[in-house]
């Protein structure tokens, strides 16, 4: 069966639907998504590999889930029904905010997204429960190991993951105040240039933007 998603104008209003495979094509209208991230009592975000299976960026480590809302759903119903169809837990989700990006994977496609972000917590993670066609491997990481990453391995990590974490402080009021110390610690001035070097890399067109 052909999987849809929602086509939006610049604002995120919603103006039609097409097949999803269609959206990933190097030249694919602008779509809504969405980019999950889970972190531990530790303040570690849970990073996912994404299956060697996948059109776009393979075997690249991504956020905790990645993927787009249904025409009946929110960005934060769709995040939390997708968590256990990828990783096999259940997690409450909180709304930061949604971005727009235009970046190409080699001359195979290319992700055009309105990219909605929300984090939330847990306390621990059992591996075993993974959906293997979806992820093939996690690891938890820390900013500064993070920033290493991306300072010597950029190619390894999906653009979208980067700028959800670039742009982290500026949250929805009500998730900033309740995830204060981590969003702080996770957008510090130390990881700013970081982040941003990395998507001037990915994106070196600048087409890249926080959707107010």
């Amino acid at each position: 069966m052909e999987e849809y998603v929602i086509l939006v104008d610049q604002n995120d209003n919603p103006i039609g639907k097409e097949e999803k495979v269609k959206c990933h094509l190097p030249n694919g209208k602008l779509h809504r998504a969405f980019s999950a991230l889970i972190f531990n009592g530790e303040g570690k975000l849970l990073l996912t590999k994404r299956s060697e299976s996948k059109m776009l960026w393979p075997n690249d480590w991504d956020g905790t889930v990645a993927s787009h809302p249904r025409e009946s759903e929110t960005y934060v119903s769709s995040a939390e029904r997708r968590m256990p169809e990828e990783i096999g837990i259940d997690c409450k989700m909180n709304y930061v905010n949604k971005f727009e990006y235009h970046v190409p994977y080699k001359d195979i496609g290319s992700e055009n997204e309105i990219c909605g972000t929300l984090i939330g917590a847990i306390d621990s993670f059992d591996k075993s429960s993974l959906i293997k066609d979806e992820i093939s491997e996690i690891k938890w990481i820390s900013p500064d190991e993070l920033k290493n990453e991306l300072e010597q391995n950029r190619d390894a990590y999906c653009p979208w993951m980067v700028i959800a974490l670039y742009f982290l402080a500026d949250s929805d009021s009500t998730t900033l105040e309740k995830f204060n110390s981590l969003i702080t610690k996770w957008a510090s001035d130390d990881l700013k240039p970081v982040y941003e070097n990395a998507i001037k890399h990915y994106i070196p067109d600048n087409n890249w933007r926080l959707v107010r």
